[in-house]
């Protein structure tokens, strides 16, 4: 029985970033943003390297002068994953990261400038059939609008998002997705719900400017929750005061819970006690620092005790029953002969994962060539 609630999820159009499909019941992809300085082109190449790592779809790079420009290209060149250059204010610099390789533009149309600058960004890309994300920020509103509405409330955001889609429209330019964020939770959420209901674009989603890790996963969680349980949101991202890679692992467990997108290990672990019989805490952590390149989904369960260890266990990929110097060791719901020593449970753990990670790979190829 699944035990996923389906959820129904708005209809868009559909483009492409790269190779990656956005919309259109495509499935959701989880983007983040280097935080590296472009110029400085081994460090990004390398954070984009351990995101691609993690599991991420896209990045984002920002290109704010004609030194990073010249960077991003050599940037693009050295690695293989879509790219999005981040632009803002100079127009010239969307141009020369088009013809430098960008997978996709991010920009605000409201702080390039004149409509001469947009056409020739839009031009330069509908002639390179290089999308562009309109992204619309409760803290960068055009001045028009925030005179009008006093504050960055959901109705001001929507307008500045309609006005430049319009726009767009008017130059007959269709590749493209759009934006609405805030900081305040239920501002983005409803300011996307307002907006979801007045285009047909993929529609891009996060909680922009969320805090550090643990905050901004909260507020992140519940604002992306709202928008993805009500069928919102084609691509996201978690925006974090944090390692670039955290949001990535944020992104996918958010996907996960929902039953929306499956990738990587799924730990239940105990909150523990003085039962466990190992350090449950510890064990986790330097599970999840090892295993961060298993991009198979499975249910690992890690439980101090018997209390609960072997209920959880019996509904697990793999499972560890805490016990006294030894753990019970459970594959797919059945207890196995062979027991973990407690003493060195993060190895032998991490042995039986990756080896049940290859047996799952191995049927899927098999059942894959049989259909």
């Amino acid at each position: 029985m699944n035990k996923y609630k389906t959820i129904k999820r708005r209809k868009s159009d559909r483009i492409y970033v790269g190779n990656v499909p956005i919309g259109n019941n495509a499935p959701i992809s989880v983007q983040s943003m280097t935080n590296t300085k472009t110029t400085d082109i081994e460090n990004t190449i390398n954070q984009i390297n351990q995101l691609k790592k993690v599991g991420v779809d896209i990045v984002r790079v920002s290109v704010p002068t004609e030194e990073a420009a010249e960077a991003f290209k050599i940037i693009k060149k050295k690695t293989n994953i879509p790219l999005i250059a981040d632009i803002h204010f100079d127009y010239r610099l969307a141009i020369k990261s088009i013809k430098y390789g960008a997978d996709c533009l991010r920009i605000n149309p409201g702080n390039i400038g004149k409509k001469r600058k947009i056409n020739e960004v839009v031009s330069c890309a509908k002639y390179n059939n290089i999308p562009i994300r309109i992204g619309v920020n409760s803290g960068s509103l055009e001045s028009d609008i925030l005179h009008k509405y006093k504050s960055p409330v959901p109705k001001a955001l929507v307008e500045s998002a309609i006005r430049h889609i319009e726009y767009l429209d008017s130059l007959n330019f269709n590749q493209f997705k759009v934006s609405v964020k805030a900081s305040d939770v239920f501002s983005a959420v409803k300011a996307n719900k307002i907006l979801s209901k007045k285009i047909t674009q993929p529609i891009h989603i996060g909680i922009t400017e969320s805090g550090s890790l643990r905050n901004g996963t909260v507020k992140s969680s519940i604002g992306i929750y709202s928008l993805l349980s009500s069928g919102i949101g084609d691509t996201l991202r978690i925006s974090l005061a944090a390692d670039p890679i955290e949001e990535v692992k944020v992104g996918y467990d958010i996907l996960k819970v929902l039953g929306i997108r499956f990738r990587g290990i799924n730990f239940i672990a105990c909150p523990t006690c003085s039962r466990q019989e190992f350090d449950v805490i510890q064990v986790v952590e330097e599970l999840e620092k090892r295993l961060e390149d298993i991009d198979t989904f499975m249910n690992v369960s890690i439980i101090g005790c018997v209390v609960n260890g072997i209920g959880e266990a019996k509904m697990s990929t793999l499972g560890v029953t805490g016990g006294y110097k030894t753990s019970g060791l459970y594959k797919d719901g059945i207890r196995q002969k062979n027991k973990i020593s407690n003493k060195n449970i993060v190895e032998e753990l991490e042995m039986y994962i990756r080896k049940k990670s290859s047996e799952i790979k191995k049927i899927k190829i098999i059942n894959k060539n049989n259909i």
